[in-house]
């Protein structure tokens, strides 16, 4: 049975759209709804946010508020790093996705020497860099950062010294880079991206499992082929961003794209994810309270979450 403990991440800083920082107490008042005590039971770890630069003009129009990202990055990174060294394993709730990129920083401090695979549950690749940004919002960063790339061969944009340093910054954060090889992420129900993100899937060769796929060959058969496919990590981290749901489900989210995932395929893909010992983190991201009707989002997001850590504590 594994320890579990939440870690709160209510940062919008990376975002476009307004209200992700939201997301949380959202799930919480959905599992209340469900006359749940879910959230008692666990210790829980509320991450300080920089969500006041959202008043403030921006400094880097390709990174957008990337000095309060950096200090995120620090606040999450330790905290996802502390728990595991204390045997805790770490549910990420985070208000906007750029905040992924420490996660897994996280997870390479606690355990340098680990090999860790991503499976990456999202309409988007987030592979993008303020090279190569078309909106400018961290929250489509996280990959690359991940994996350390720049993408210049894709650059459509001149970066200032200032943006640079704090990039390079993300990169080494922790001291390791880079964190996770491009060859051991798996992106899942991806169906939205710029050219200069399917440049580098290509190049690397990333594997992708789309919405399609999922349906025909059935959610048991595709967790088989991941963990297969992810077999020489020796850890692995979900990370669950709910714009790879169907908008017809739920518009509670600030991209959403048709030809999603179905609810009860999420759920039955990431609780089937959930059974292998070599998870070591769980991560949902991205949930808007504001863009959505009765809450519906986060109700799905907490039945996930509650699905999931069911299986954690049988297991």
């Amino acid at each position: 049975m594994k320890n579990i403990k939440l870690i709160e991440v209510p940062s919008e800083i990376g975002a476009g759209t307004r209200g992700a920082s939201l997301g949380i107490e959202a799930i919480k008042i959905a599992a209340l709804d469900f006359m749940s005590n879910f959230f008692i039971h666990f210790p829980s770890e509320k991450i300080p946010t920089e969500n006041r630069l959202l008043f403030e003009p921006i400094e880097s129009p390709y990174a957008k508020r990337i000095k309060g990202i950096v200090t995120m990055y620090e606040r999450v990174s330790k905290a996802v790093c502390d728990s595991l060294k204390n045997n805790f394993f770490p549910i990420v709730l985070s208000g906007d996705h750029s905040t992924a990129g420490a996660t897994i920083a996280g997870i390479k401090m606690a355990k340098p020497k680990s090999k860790l695979g991503v499976i990456w549950i999202d309409a988007h690749a987030d592979l993008h860099t303020p090279y190569t940004t078309p909106s400018g919002n961290l929250h489509g960063m996280p990959l690359a950062i991940s994996i350390g790339t720049d993408n210049t061969e894709c650059a459509v944009h001149e970066i200032d010294e200032h943006t640079q340093k704090y990039w390079n910054y993300l990169k080494h954060i922790g001291k390791i880079y880079p964190k996770i090889l491009p060859e051991d992420i798996v992106l899942i129900s991806l169906r939205d991206f710029e050219k200069e993100e399917k440049y580098l899937i290509e190049q690397y060769d990333m594997k992708v499992i789309t919405t399609k796929e999922v349906r025909s060959k059935g959610t048991e058969n595709i967790a088989r082929s991941v963990i297969r496919y992810l077999s020489d990590c020796t850890d692995i981290y979900i990370s669950f961003d709910v714009d790879s749901l169907d908008p017809s489900i739920s518009k509670g989210t600030g991209t959403p794209v048709s030809n999603g995932l179905r609810e009860r395929e999420a759920e039955d893909l990431i609780s089937k994810f959930m059974q292998n010992r070599k998870i070591c983190c769980f991560e949902i991201s991205e949930v808007n309270p504001t863009l959505d009707k009765e809450n519906l989002m986060a109700e799905i997001a907490f039945h996930i979450l509650q699905r999931s850590v069911n299986i954690l504590l049988m297991s």
